[in-house]
């Protein structure tokens, strides 16, 4: 089925639509919520899903089925935590500085997942986040980095499956 013909009227809801798809289209759709061609072949491959709940189950098992390289893939994917539109200047001198950090000791880029934080609290949450996992080490780090993606992963899924995008 076309993608722009799913949010019509008298299609399949997005999750009978990613039941049915062919193998390419599921795995296109999911890739737009984690760049990982391994996880998106995982899910596509183990269709069809009874419910929501299922599928979102399923990419968080995948998410901690990839190996360290697949992870860094997803990785240089990932854009930086977007800040509210009004943030001024100087947040973003601190923000920047903030990734640099992070950037340099660990080799990729910072992901934090930030469904359900407020508007207002982003900004104090990512430079929180940020400085507080700087004092991890790589591998504990690693950990946590994987289960950010995960969740990033499981937010944009989410949301997929509510507005039709999947």
């Amino acid at each position: 089925m076309p993608e722009q013909s799913r949010g019509a009227p008298g299609t399949p809801p997005p999750l009978e639509w990613f039941n049915a798809a062919p193998g390419p289209d599921a795995e296109r759709a999911l890739l737009s919520c984690l760049h990982s061609p391994r996880w998106a072949r995982l899910l596509a491959g183990h269709r069809p899903y009874p419910d929501p709940a299922s599928l979102l189950a399923a990419a968080d098992e995948a998410v901690y089925d990839l190996p360290p390289e697949e992870i860094a893939e997803a990785l240089a994917s990932e854009p930086l935590p977007a800040l509210p539109e009004d943030t001024y200047s100087a947040a973003h001198t601190a923000l920047n500085a903030a990734h640099a950090a992070y950037e340099a000791k660990f080799g990729h880029v910072f992901v934090l997942c930030l469904d359900g934080v407020p508007e207002d609290e982003i900004l104090d949450r990512v430079l929180e986040n940020i400085r507080s996992r700087l004092a991890n080490d790589p591998e504990e780090e690693h950990t946590v980095t994987r289960d950010q993606l995960r969740l990033l992963a499981r937010e944009r899924l989410n949301n997929a499956l509510r507005d039709g995008g999947l």
